[in-house]
């Protein structure tokens, strides 16, 4: 991710350039980050995941929200776009912007070359800072390995990951469980990676 020019932005000036930008951004402690597009690899699992989520929860209590919701993390003051997320109940929408979220329980996101060392890290650390957050997958488009992180307590987290393709996710704060199969539905293991081809790697974290 590449930072945008100017030194510091406040959260009013980043909504409105969001709101004619051609790509999203994510903004980070008064700075920009332009996101990196998304492969078919990235789309085919998100949707796979999304789309059962979806079936799961038709009579339940829960509502799933795909990238183009806005995640708002005021203790970090972050605004970004998780490529999943699940929600408990109502979402609770930031100044009243249905755009702009802030109590996920469950967060999922796609792992890409140019930005798994960051979804991993930093990311994870800030999202453990949202007070509903229990639950956290990473899930990789070039090969069949999913972590999975869940709260036990206070600051406290397991780790699990899955490797192998006859296996199936529980997700732990939720009544919810997919095979490795059904996640991989699709995807071309095999596919060079074309968002690397046209997003080369230019900041691992921040």
């Amino acid at each position: 991710m590449q930072v945008t020019e100017q030194q510091y932005y406040s959260p009013e000036e980043y909504l409105a350039l969001e709101e004619v930008a051609d790509y999203k951004s994510e903004y980070i402690d008064g700075q920009i980050f332009p996101m990196a597009g998304g492969s078919t690899n990235h789309n085919r699992i998100a949707l796979n995941f999304s789309t059962e989520l979806n079936f799961a929860f038709k009579k339940l209590d829960y509502e799933v929200f795909m990238s183009d919701v806005r995640l708002w993390i005021p203790k970090q003051r972050i605004y970004t776009y998780p490529d999943i997320m699940i929600v408990a109940g109502e979402p609770k929408y930031y100044n009243d912007r249905t755009d702009t979220i802030t109590n996920p329980q469950v967060i999922v996101e796609v792992l890409s070359k140019s930005t798994k060392g960051y979804d991993r890290r930093d990311k994870f650390q800030f999202y453990r800072r949202i007070p509903t957050f229990e639950e956290y997958l990473l899930i990789d488009q070039t090969k069949i390995y999913i972590e999975h992180f869940y709260k036990t307590n206070n600051k406290r987290w397991s780790f699990y990951e899955y490797d192998e393709s006859d296996e199936a996710i529980a997700l732990s704060s939720v009544s919810f469980q997919i095979s490795i199969a059904d996640v991989y539905n699709k995807v071309k293991l095999d596919e060079v990676d074309t968002e690397e081809l046209l997003n080369p790697p230019s900041k691992e974290g921040l």
